[in-house]
């Protein structure tokens, strides 16, 4: 594989001739070498293990004199100046002046779309991808768990999107079910209308605790709550207007915060919206002869079909009330009529694992073949993210926080007192730091949240991410356009310059791994080692003083570095500040 067909197509013939194979079969055999303290390394290597996987002999103790006949085969030409052997591989390092043209302009002439053009993603086909993240419950916390969840979906949406396919991105807000019964019931005894006109969430929440521990001590406050939601679920008009008011009021309250996240959805959908929906799944699943009646009068499905306890779930109350399962049927049935989705993404805790899993399984068994279209995508718990307020209650409270942090942070640096808007530099910097510290491990590790080491400008942090990338601008702020019409390659030979273009070309590969796997940390690790390399060369390759012809070029190298960082950080869900 590679970036740079202008590399690869040469050998990649040259080889494809050798081994009888044709090129496009040596595109995944080919990768970008990671780059090493050896200043000799070479630039390219070809897994041989990935030739012979066809064989079935694996632990095959020859693999290195295929290697080594395949490297005496091969000729050394205008490309490749060097062909070498490693473990299981042959190495190639490319001409050092075409490596320094080619990367760089192909890093300009591709500006946002650098790394998606590759090879690797040439078959891939367009699909149509639904993505369900964030989801809150109006009335309740919005916690970490959420938090996460709107992070974690928006790189996933941003990653797809990035590739050509089209995203649908909804937010399936929990705006329904017995707490709405409660919330009401609440709101009747304790509710202000100012209160809820001026802080929605605030007061809603607040109204949510106090109902909360009225009825745990008086019953006829839970009978009204079961009565109120029963109301709701036959279609009550009064009971109906009340409900939408608060749906409206806390959904026009998360965009605004949303939108400080730099996150848009494309569907305010909700629990709300299968109500009848969800009816129809009950009556079709009776019809199929797959609904159960239990002695306590609630229904449930048998989806092993053996009556294995852990395989039964529960699908409709007593009172004929519908279950979050049930809703989550009727609205991945809709979404299919709605969409006709190639896939459709779910962005949840693990602790929702089972859930997803008896869903999709119940859809199969329904005889929903597209059942296997749909994929979970599981996180772990952040422990200890609290605030000086204590517990986080609301998003809001994370995003103050960290504004406020990284004020204090930033009021110690001459600079920052030079910045139009020092709140939102602040916000963008902190929100960089929060996304970098939690997509650095896979989304299914646990870890314990540490506010100081989040806000760190050195090491592997968020913030020196942003710092790179401000200094990088700078540069070019500071020498202006006159540097960058045109440059001489011979004159990036230096190590550090190495360092970076050779870096520069694995950009794609990591691409392709996240889009596998739908991890971030591949890009994370990337856009650190980057940033790492450009600091390095920052102090070596000095512009100001040096030669225009070097100062253009090294100028050249600097932008390219920016332009790639920008381009990562904009999938992770960062916006890169250019003054801090």
């Amino acid at each position: 594989m590679s970036l740079l067909p202008n590399f690869e197509c040469p050998f990649r013939a040259v080889l494809s001739r050798v081994l009888d194979l044709p090129p496009e079969n040596l595109i995944k055999s080919i990768s970008a070498v990671p780059i090493s303290k050896n200043e000799e390394a070479a630039d390219f290597q070809l897994s041989v293990d990935s030739l012979l996987e066809k064989d079935n002999d694996h632990s095959r103790p020859d693999i290195q004199v295929h290697a080594k006949r395949l490297a005496e085969k091969l000729r050394c030409d205008t490309v490749v100046s060097e062909i070498s052997t490693g473990e299981r591989t042959v190495n190639f390092k490319i001409n050092r002046e075409l490596l320094t043209k080619t990367v760089l302009k192909q890093v300009i002439e591709d500006g946002s779309k650098y790394g998606l053009k590759s090879e690797l993603f040439s078959d891939l086909p367009q699909k149509k991808i639904v993505v369900e993240f964030s989801s809150p419950n109006v009335a309740k916390k919005f916690h970490v768990g959420h938090l996460r969840s709107t992070i974690i979906g928006n790189f996933i949406a941003n990653l797809k999107e990035a590739l050509g396919h089209q995203v649908i991105r909804i937010n399936y807000l929990g705006d329904w079910g017995m707490q709405f019964g409660l919330l009401a019931t609440g709101f009747q005894l304790f509710g202000y209308e100012e209160k809820l006109q001026s802080n929605p969430l605030q007061h809603l929440f607040e109204v949510y605790i106090q109902v909360n521990k009225e009825a745990a001590d008086d019953k006829s406050v839970a009978k009204l709550a079961q009565e109120f939601f029963q109301r709701l679920e036959l279609g009550d008009v009064q009971a109906l207007s009340l409900w939408q008011k608060f749906r409206d009021l806390s959904i026009e309250e998360y965009i605004r915060i949303y939108k400080r996240l730099g996150i848009y959805f494309d569907e305010y959908s909700g629990e709300s919206f299968y109500r009848e929906k969800s009816q129809e799944v009950l009556k079709l699943l009776e019809s199929k002869g797959l609904l159960l009646k239990t002695i306590k009068g609630t229904a449930v499905v048998d989806i092993s079909g053996n009556g294995d306890p852990s395989s039964i779930c529960t699908v409709m109350r007593s009172d004929g009330t519908s279950l979050y399962a049930t809703r989550d049927l009727a609205a991945a049935i809709d979404r299919m009529d709605k969409y006709n989705f190639d896939t459709m993404i779910y962005v949840t805790d693990k602790g929702q694992k089972k859930h997803f899993q008896q869903v999709f399984q119940m859809l199969k068994i329904m005889g929903y073949d597209w059942a296997e279209r749909c994929q979970h995508v599981p996180f772990g718990v952040v422990q200890g993210m609290k605030t000086r307020r204590g517990d986080v209650t609301f998003l809001e409270d994370v995003l103050n926080e960290i504004q406020l942090r990284m004020l204090q942070n930033m009021a110690s640096i001459k600079t920052t007192k030079e910045l139009k808007n020092p709140q939102e530099t602040a916000e963008r910097v902190g929100l960089a730091a929060l996304i970098i510290q939690d997509f650095k491990g896979l989304l299914l590790s646990d870890y314990k949240f540490n506010w100081d080491r989040v806000f760190q400008s050195r090491g592997d942090t968020g913030v020196f991410l942003q710092y790179t990338h401000a200094r990088l601008h700078s540069l070019e702020e500071t020498f202006g356009c006159g540097y960058l019409n045109d440059f001489n390659t011979a004159c990036l030979q230096e190590p550090q310059s190495v360092s970076i273009l050779q870096h520069l070309l694995r950009f794609d590969e990591v691409l392709y791994r996240s889009s596998q796997d739908l991890q971030p940390r591949h890009i994370v690790s990337y856009l650190l080692t980057l940033s790492h390399l450009a600091a390095v060369a920052h102090k070596t390759l000095q512009i100001k003083d040096s030669p225009p012809e070097v100062a253009g070029a090294r100028l050249h190298l600097f932008k390219a570095v920016r332009s790639v960082l920008a381009n990562g950080m904009k999938l992770l869900g960062i916006t890169p500040v250019c003054r801090m």
